[in-house]
């Protein structure tokens, strides 16, 4: 397998949405190799929970977002960067820290998004936000560089003191 192969299989979203300046269409399609018609881009902004926000918007796709996105929020920058993970179809799917720099409501549709995106896909998920990982069926706890546990959630809340200090001090 190519390496550029491999990469083309492989999806990232990460805490920071990088946006190019220019229009929304732009950012969705780039990196892309192929070219998508209007069809395509709204289904990814609708399962990406972008399609309202977009439509609203004075241009609709060819909006421009400003240098790094600035005149999108932090929530509609991260619906962008879900829906050209889409786009891509990635069988393998990376998300870092996905929704730690966003505020409770837009982290709630962001999270929606990701569950959309993460269906049927082999997903890592790297955070320190428990409520992004308590349905994951395995998770990697790791302290100072190494693994101290693994398993469920469940499992972990069970057998791992640290673990359940998190869930208590987060999830309650």
């Amino acid at each position: 397998i190519s390496l550029h192969s491999w990469r083309r299989q492989i999806g990232y979203v990460s805490q920071e949405s990088a946006m190019l300046s220019g229009s929304i269409r732009d950012n969705l399609t780039y990196g892309l190799e192929q070219e998508f018609s209007e069809d395509e881009l709204w289904k990814v902004a609708k399962l990406a929970y972008a399609e309202t926000f977009i439509r609203e918007l004075p241009k609709g796709l060819d909006t421009e977002v400003g240098e790094r996105g600035m005149k999108l929020s932090g929530g509609q920058r991260q619906r962008i960067s879900i829906a050209r993970a889409f786009l891509r179809d990635p069988k393998i799917l990376m998300l870092d820290e996905a929704t730690a720099s966003l505020d409770s409501q837009s982290e709630g549709v962001v999270q929606q998004a990701l569950s959309n995106l993460m269906e049927g896909r082999t997903t890592f998920v790297i955070a320190h936000r428990l409520s992004t990982i308590v349905h994951a069926d395995k998770i990697i706890f790791i302290e100072h560089g190494r693994i101290t546990g693994m398993g469920t959630h469940g499992e972990l809340v069970a057998n791992h003191e640290l673990y359940r200090s998190f869930v208590e001090h987060q999830l309650t």
